[in-house]
């Protein structure tokens, strides 16, 4: 006997969002996530009085109105701007790429003499490296992105897409705020209370692995929510999708300000970390303690967390084999970054899970 109209495979925001809306609807729901809590990768935990980013920052932003007004009627948001700091071999400079990096890195100070020393050309770009130098020019390339790159990805600039840089600013203006969008901010609080809301009065299994019991679950919902990795879900039939994966280091220190921002990036190769999080600079509290996470890129292999989807040339054509078999589970609806293989923001899925729930139940 079906006693779900949803089994809703993992926790996070997708999830979260569509198992808050669909109950609105009437619809019954269980939600279950392998990990011990709710709110996949945003979930947030409180130690020492300080709200701490589990896996790595989490900063909302979003141009998107209707998305802006949905989170802030779950928890209330401070006006946390996205002004990270790069440190390259102990020289500190502004981020994104701004007329402060340039002053700091050149001492020009119009955006005129910017433009001339960086000697931005077209080209027709073939790989991140290429792109990088034609845009921001070889000095920047060297120290601020050339180093934190491979270290995120484990290849050679060369040997990636230009497309990844692209999500990276270049401005001539004194302007620090990385993401240059409309709303930004970090729940007060934490992210925790948000997923706390959305899953209020609907059944949850934590710890609990949908494809280990897949038969059984599948006997008790008329349709599955999966937010997992789709190249999982088919048992790796055409070969596994590749991930970047992460590391995380956390310590509390008995200081009251470590590095007086919340994200420090490290743009040396030598450097193993590519980012400290301060995480009290996030939505700031006033106690004597600190607590930050340093982040280590590393390579990912099944079993563990997949983080960032590799969207080469061979892992496209690889999730389209992928993608003609999920069309044949009428089913079972692929979500989110796992379960479509693309990079989504908060905001990207939070959009993403009101518009199939329109489509699923009129919400």
């Amino acid at each position: 006997m079906l006693s779900f109209d949803y089994l809703i495979v993992g926790a996070g925001f997708f999830g979260s969002v569509f198992a808050h809306k669909a109950k609105k609807k009437g619809k019954k729901c269980l939600v279950i996530d392998k990990r011990s809590h709710i709110g996949g990768n945003s979930y947030t935990q409180k130690m020492a009085g300080i709200q701490v980013h589990k896996y790595g920052a989490h900063i909302f932003h979003t141009n998107n109105k209707e998305v802006w007004d949905y989170v802030n009627s779950l928890a209330p948001f401070n006006r946390f701007t996205n002004s990270p700091i790069a440190n390259y071999k102990g020289k500190l400079y502004n981020l994104p790429f701004n007329m402060n990096t340039f002053y700091q890195l050149w001492g020009v100070k119009t955006p005129e003499e910017a433009k001339a020393r960086i000697g931005y050309r077209e080209c027709d770009a073939k790989n991140l490296e290429q792109h990088a130098i034609s845009l921001a020019g070889k000095d920047i390339y060297q120290k601020l992105i050339k180093g934190y790159t491979e270290k995120q990805w484990g290849k050679a600039c060369k040997n990636l897409p230009a497309s990844i840089i692209k999500r990276v600013p270049l401005r001539f203006t004194f302007n620090n705020d990385y993401f240059g969008e409309l709303y930004q901010g970090i729940p007060i609080g934490g992210y925790t209370q948000i997923f706390e809301k959305l899953l209020s009065g609907i059944e949850i299994k934590l710890k609990t692995d949908y494809l280990k019991e897949r038969e059984y679950f599948n006997s008790i919902a008329k349709k599955i929510i999966y937010t997992g990795a789709i190249d999982e879900f088919f048992e790796y039939k055409f070969g596994n999708l590749e991930y970047r994966s992460l590391r995380f280091e956390t310590e509390k220190l008995n200081i009251e300000n470590f590095q007086g921002n919340a994200v420090v990036n490290y743009t040396d190769r030598e450097t193993p970390y590519t980012r400290i999080i301060e995480h009290k600079h996030f939505d700031w509290v006033n106690v004597p303690k600190t607590i930050i996470t340093r982040e280590y890129p590393a390579d990912w292999q099944r079993g563990k967390e997949a983080y960032y989807p590799i969207n080469n040339e061979k892992n496209t054509e690889l999730l389209k084999k992928y993608q003609a078999l999920a069309k044949s589970n009428q089913n079972v609806i692929f979500c989110g970054r796992l379960g479509e293989y693309k990079y989504y923001d908060m905001d990207d899925t939070i959009e993403l899970a009101l518009k199939l729930s329109e489509v699923e139940h009129g919400v």
